[in-house]
């Protein structure tokens, strides 16, 4: 599993950095409840739903951590 690095922001230190797109999604649907209703389906029809794979392929493709600098012309 990954390691989440705690931010201390104006004193709070709830708030989690994201790495990526996926980690963005996948908390996204754990506060909507999305997350737990696919778990649901998913053992009911005791298939996995590759939340993790699809995470981290995200996390790759989309990294928050590097930047992108545009050319001037």
């Amino acid at each position: 599993m990954k390691e989440v690095k705690l931010l201390d922001v104006d004193g709070n230190v709830n708030i989690m950095k994201d790495r990526g797109l996926g980690d963005t999604i996948a908390r996204f649907t754990k506060a909507t409840g999305i997350k737990k209703a696919v778990d649901v389906v998913s053992e009911g029809l005791n298939i996995p739903c590759g939340c993790e794979a699809r995470q981290e392929a995200l996390n790759n493709l989309v990294p928050y951590n590097k930047s992108f600098k545009m050319k001037n012309k």
